[in-house]
Order: structure tokens, then C-alpha cells, then sequence
């Protein structure tokens, strides 16, 4: 344990009687990200899955609240913290606050909601809502500006959800799935296919490319089907190379989990490309979730891009 870390129990945070069994066993979360982006859809779901939800706090009482949710307890057990450009009334420097949070001897999860510039400036218009430092500019210059501002708090989230491609039950689909189980401290994976003619997933650790394959879309008595179907399933794993790639991958992602999970990671996001995101993608993302479930992981398949054609 370093200094820091013990003096921080000492100034206050509870602790050596008690011990460290109150923060053991209290899950805080700070959200953050992007005006525009889905914060309060994801204060939501963690409302549905038993978070106290603490929203627009001011950056400079992060250690506070997570002092009081320490020694309540009971319904504060899970505690998460949502903050936006607002709170910039009391202090800017939110990466520092979350540093010295970790510093006191706290575990938050920071989570990062992010979408790209023409999506927000799309969901800013739609409800003729101006940004909150835009200023006499464009919600372009505002956005512009709070990415800046963020731009380091991003850097230290443990999971960054870009809602670019999400509705808002998706997005809260995934919220429940990173943060209701009990097993919540334990490295969870998502699995997501999506198309390469879309863009990358800008939150992919990994990113397989299983363009190699011939495309169902080729294949007249397939093309309307999915890569969730049994039909598009079993065509792609029966190309030559499809399960040797579905091995190797299921293969390098077991032999990484124990580094992640010792390196303090939590969630790891595996991303299958095809073309469009319809066929061999999907096929190979069930196959892997599933393999990886198989081998003892929380591992969920997700496809970003579906629906999409």
C-alpha cells in the first residue's frame, strides 16, 4: 500500500476499525462524457440496477460524496456520480478530482460517454437545444470546446460507450449488462460486430478483421438473413480458416484477461468487422462470446450495425 493510499485512510476516509470492508464493498461510478451524449440515459439504468444516483455534482465534492456513501452504506452501497460541463461553476480540472479520488484510497469506475460531432450536433437541433459553451458560436465550436475540457477525463475512464450507432434502449441495455451482476468486479467482455463501412469502433481494445471469409451477401438464399440465423451461422463457420480464426482469437483474448483484470481493467471490448456488419461479423461474434463464456468469462455479443442495410 503506498503512502498516499494510507494517509488517505487516515485523514478521514473510514477506515481502520471498520476497516476496509465498507469500501470493499461499495461500487462508485462517476459518469461523465459529452453534452449530448447519453449521460442521463445511463444515470437511468444504474437507477434500475440499484445505483444511488447522485447527478450534476460538483467535481470539487467527488471526495465528499464518496466519504458519505462510504459510511451510509445500505441503499449507498452503489453509488455513481454523474457530472457535466455545469459544474464547471465550481471547478474545471475533473481529471484531477478523479485523481485524487483513486489517490484517498476509492476504486471508482469512470465511465465516458462519447458520440461523434455530427451525431450531437444532430441530437442538439432535434430538440433546438443550444450547447452549453457555444457561446455566441456554433454547437459546433461548443462541442469543440468540451472535448478539450474532457479530453484527459476520457483518457482515465475505465469503459468509454460511444452512442453514435445506439438508441436509447441499447444504451441502457448496456449499462445493465456492465453493472447489474453481482459479479460486476470481475473483467467483463462485449463482444460487438459491426461493418467496416460504418467506421471502426473508436472504444475496441481488439479489432478482428473477418473480411477473409466468402460474404453470405453473395448467396442468394442468405443475403436477407443474419449472421444470428442458423443458416448464415453455419455457412460462415464453415469456411476453411473460420473456427481455426475463432480459436486463435478465443485463444489470445484468455491469455490476456489475467493481465487486464491485474492491471485494474474491467471491461475489454472485442470488435469482429465485416463489410456491412449483417453476416460473417455477427456469425463470429456469437461463436466467440459463446466460446468465451464457455471458458468461465462474462462475455455478452453485441452488433452495433444490424439493421443498418
Amino acid at each position: 500500500m503506498s503512502e498516499a493510499h494510507t494517509n488517505g485512510h487516515r485523514a478521514g476516509v473510514p477506515g481502520e476499525q471498520n476497516g476496509t470492508a465498507a469500501e470493499v464493498d461499495t461500487t462508485l461510478v462517476v459518469v461523465t462524457g459529452l453534452s449530448g451524449g447519453g449521460r442521463s440515459t445511463v444515470a437511468r439504468a444504474l437507477e434500475n440496477v440499484g445505483f444511488y444516483v447522485v447527478d450534476n455534482l460538483p467535481q470539487a465534492l467527488l471526495l465528499d460524496m464518496a466519504e458519505l456513501a462510504v459510511k451510509a452504506g445500505g441503499a449507498a452501497r452503489r453509488t455513481a456520480m454523474v457530472l457535466d460541463v455545469r459544474s464547471r461553476a465550481f471547478s474545471t480540472d475533473l481529471a484531477e478530482a478523479i485523481r485524487e479520488l483513486k489517490e484517498r484510497g476509492y476504486a471508482p469506475r469512470v465511465v465516458f460517454v462519447d458520440a461523434d460531432d455530427e451525431v450531437l450536433i444532430r441530437r442538439f437541433e432535434s430538440v433546438r437545444r443550444s450547447h452549453p459553451l457555444q457561446g455566441d458560436g456554433r454547437l459546433a465550436d461548443g462541442i469543440a470546446v468540451e472535448r478539450g475540457l474532457l479530453e484527459e477525463a476520457r483518457d482515465q475512464a475505465d469503459v468509454i460507450i460511444d452512442t453514435s450507432h445506439l438508441n436509447v434502449n441499447q444504451l441502457r441495455r448496456r449499462v445493465e449488462e456492465l453493472f447489474g451482476g453481482e459479479d460486476a468486479r470481475r473483467l467483463r467482455l462485449t463482444v460487438i460486430s459491426f461493418g467496416f463501412k460504418y467506421g471502426l469502433p473508436p472504444d475496441a481494445d481488439f479489432v478482428l478483421d473477418a473480411r477473409f471469409l466468402p460474404n453470405p451477401y453473395w448467396v442468394p438464399e442468405l443475403r436477407e438473413h443474419t449472421g444470428r440465423e442458423e443458416a448464415v451461422s453455419a455457412y460462415v463457420l464453415g469456411q476453411e480458416g473460420a473456427n481455426a480464426f475463432v480459436d486463435a482469437y478465443t485463444d489470445l483474448v484468455n491469455a490476456t484477461t489475467a493481465g487486464f483484470e491485474r492491471e485494474g481493467k474491467r471491461y475489454l471490448t472485442v470488435a469482429v468487422g465485416c463489410t456491412g456488419g449483417k453476416h460473417r461479423s455477427v456469425a463470429i461474434a456469437e461463436e466467440l462470446a459463446a466460446r468465451l463464456r464457455r471458458a468461465g468469462l462474462a462475455a455478452n455479443a453485441q452488433h452495433r450495425d444490424l439493421g443498418r442495410e
